[in-house]
Parts: C-alpha cells; sequence; structure tokens
C-alpha cells in the first residue's frame, strides 16, 4: 500500500474503481527476491523505513501501464501473492466480502498518512486485499 501512496505524490488522483492497484510478493527470503526482480526486470527495489520486512517495488515509470508493489517476508514461509483492491470504503467492502460469504482474516489497520487496509478471503479461501486511501489517516492513540 506504500506504493500507492507513492502513486498518489507522483500525480495520480484516481477515484476508487475496485481494480488490482496493489501487488504484495510474500517470500522466505525478501532480499533474495529483490535482487533477482532487480536483475530480471530492473525494477527499483527499496526497503521500507517503517520497520517491518517490507521493500517497496517501483515497477516503471509515473506515466507506464501497471501497478507497483512490495516484496515481503511471509507470515508462514509459504510464497504467495496477494493483489489489493482499491474500494471507497474498507468497512463497508469488509461488510460485503462477509454478507457474500467471504472472511475478513485481518482486520481494518492503518498506514499513517496513507489510508486503511484490511485482507480477506473469499469463499474458496483465496487471499486479497482491500485498501482505502486517507492522506490524513493516522494511528489510533495509546
Amino acid at each position: 500500500m506504500i506504493a500507492l501512496a507513492r502513486r498518489r505524490a507522483r500525480g495520480w488522483k484516481g477515484k476508487p474503481v475496485h481494480r488490482v492497484v496493489h501487488f504484495e510478493f510474500n517470500v522466505s527470503d525478501p532480499e533474495r527476491s529483490e535482487g533477482f526482480f532487480s536483475d530480471v526486470f530492473g525494477w527499483k527495489v527499496s526497503k521500507w523505513e517503517g520497520g517491518a520486512d517490507y521493500w517497496l517495488v517501483t515497477t516503471g515509470d509515473a506515466g507506464d501501464a501497471g501497478i507497483d508493489g512490495a516484496i515481503m517476508r511471509s507470515r508462514d514461509g509459504a510464497p504467495r501473492t496477494v493483489n489489493t483492491i482499491e474500494v471507497a470504503s474498507v468497512d463497508e467492502t469488509a461488510a460485503k466480502v462477509t454478507a457474500a460469504g467471504g472472511e475478513v482474516v485481518v482486520p481494518k489497520q492503518v498506514i499513517p498518512g496513507v489510508g486503511h487496509f484490511a485482507y480477506c478471503t473469499d469463499p474458496t479461501g483465496l487471499i486479497f486485499g482491500i485498501y482505502e486511501a486517507d492522506e490524513q489517516a493516522q494511528a489510533p492513540a495509546g
């Protein structure tokens, strides 16, 4: 989701259209994957300063088609790709997911200055993210 903030900072002012806007490659060895994707595709990869094992991936220039994303350490060691869909409201979309037979597996969280996100699964267990842009988003006090 940090990559989305960078895209917005480069001038993108789009409205949520329920499209995939970010990817996360969950891997067991992020440093190795960083080198691989940089070497093979020429992507720019940089460690996020936010403290987590999270590397921001820029896949092309601002005007090019495509999306940016991230490489992160897999929590369970299993490799997977998680795509994130931008929505107008994480809360409303989470309710729709549940009503349609899906599940919210990581509840709404904040990325200060970027927005809110949650992770969900569809009825078959496919995991995906939902993201709501909010540059005013702040971490809860406490």
